[in-house]
């Protein structure tokens, strides 16, 4: 029989106590490796599979990317239990994606379930079916990106087109228990009202699907790309006016999806 508690993963970080990411007070387990680029990832130091030290000013260096077992991991979840059973919380895997490491991921969904834990992951969706399917029947939540309609500006801005991640859409949505579309505002990449219309639009189409949740630009992971010695090209970029965000939500809603600002 399999040890799950056994499975190796690669992770450079849990946060506990979250709000965000899914229902309730959740625990994120952040697994290494992207295959995208995101001109504005908030987690660089997820994107590549190899550990590498950062170093943030005034704090210590620190080594990101660190190989762990599923077990090691569900001992740091298992510890806020409590705070998932009084608010309908529990586990969400993010990344870097966190379908690179199917069989790790896997794992610690499989024992989540075990212990009544709820299950959710943060994804781009870029993957291949076959690893979609492996997860989906552990899996209580899928919060999948769409982040533009067009596959070249969508290259453009991520380093890949949006293909693989739209036809991923529809299979996750005929077959996941709940899936959100989730759409990151960000400027002079998708945030004009037809190019979140036809986002919105599609999400519609997707059977089953019902909500929608723009997610503001921001630059809090600015500073990382310094800590990394790489370049940040969206510095110039302030993140959008609250009123900008509001006309995007009402354009959004004319979908007749329950959309909101965060998530």
């Amino acid at each position: 029989m399999e040890n799950l508690s056994q499975i190796t993963g690669r992770i450079f970080d849990i946060q506990r106590f979250s709000l965000h990411d899914g229902p309730g007070i959740r625990t994120i387990v952040f697994l290494k490796g992207c295959p995208l680029r995101c001109r504005w990832c908030c987690n660089p130091e997820g994107q590549e599979w190899e550990a590498h030290v950062m170093k943030m000013p005034g704090k210590p260096q620190k080594l990101m990317g660190q190989d762990v077992t599923a077990g090691e991991v569900m001992k740091t979840v298992m510890r806020d239990m409590p705070y998932y059973a009084r608010s309908g919380g529990g586990l969400t895997l993010s990344g870097g994606e966190a379908l690179g490491q199917p069989e790790f991921a896997r794992a610690l969904l499989m024992l989540a379930h075990e212990q009544g834990v709820n299950t959710c992951i943060e994804t781009t969706g870029y993957a291949a079916r076959e690893t979609i399917a492996s997860l989906l029947p552990y899996l209580d939540t899928v919060l999948m990106d769409i982040k533009h309609m067009d596959p070249r500006k969508h290259e453009q801005y991520t380093g890949r087109s949006n293909e693989l991640i739209l036809e991923n859409a529809r299979f996750i949505a005929a077959h996941a228990k709940e899936l959100i579309i989730r759409v990151p505002v960000i400027p002079s990449f998708n945030d004009t009202p037809e190019e979140i219309r036809a986002i919105a639009g599609f999400a519609k189409a997707l059977p089953g699907v019902h909500r929608l949740h723009l997610l503001p630009y921001h630059r809090l992971g600015q500073d990382k790309y310094d800590a990394l010695g790489r370049e940040y090209t969206m510095r110039e970029f302030s993140p959008l006016p609250d009123e900008k965000m509001r006309y995007l939500l009402s354009v959004a809603e004319e979908s007749g999806l329950i959309c909101q600002i965060g998530g």
